[in-house]
């Protein structure tokens, strides 16, 4: 029985999931976004995320405190630099499981992880359009109704388009041969 057992082991002895962890910690802070199994990233958000909260706040003790978890100046260089910075206004919640196909071999459930403020595809989405909630069919047609009754704004003219290219042909024309028609006439 494992009642109150809450630490996954992975099927690995306290250093071996120690050094496993600090590893995969240390691959994500590089790469961004890494793919393992999915009891490996689930075991890996607990294990960064605290860490990257300390990176939050650029002081000797923290980085000390993630040194003795990471044992990697790079890593810590960029946990501390580039991603300090881009997750100081977050409160939490600093990576994000995707789970994916089952690995071919051996059928176990893999999983990429990734960190959050580092992916492009999803910053373009929340940029191009505010973001949609969920909210009654009456509170929609209250501001459908509000636009329609609103006043239309005068139509801003659009600029002309100026075609750049040039109006005569400035390529020389090649001579014609001694032999052709149009010399002969």
């Amino acid at each position: 029985m494992r009642h109150g057992d809450k630490i996954k082991n992975l099927g690995r002895t306290a250093s071996h999931r120690a050094a496993l962890l600090s590893n995969l910690t240390c691959q994500l802070i590089e790469h961004k976004r890494i793919i393992t199994t999915l009891a490996k990233a689930k075991s890996l958000r607990v294990y960064a995320e605290p860490l990257i909260t300390r990176s939050k706040n650029d002081n000797m003790h923290n980085r000390r405190v993630v040194f003795s978890y990471l044992q990697d100046k790079e890593a810590i260089k960029e946990l501390f630099g580039t991603i300090g910075d881009k997750v100081a206004s977050r409160p939490g919640g600093y990576t994000r499981i995707i789970k994916l196909p089952r690995r071919m071999g051996d059928a176990a459930d893999m999983a990429m992880i990734e960190l959050v403020d580092f992916n492009e595809i999803y910053k373009k989405d929340a940029k191009e359009g505010a973001k949609k909630t969920r909210r009654s069919r009456r509170a929609g047609t209250a501001t459908k109704k509000a636009e329609t009754t609103a006043p239309a704004a005068a139509p801003v003219a659009e600029a002309p388009v100026v075609d750049e290219t040039p109006a005569t042909d400035t390529t020389p024309e090649a001579p014609a041969a001694e032999g052709t028609e149009e010399n002969n006439a």
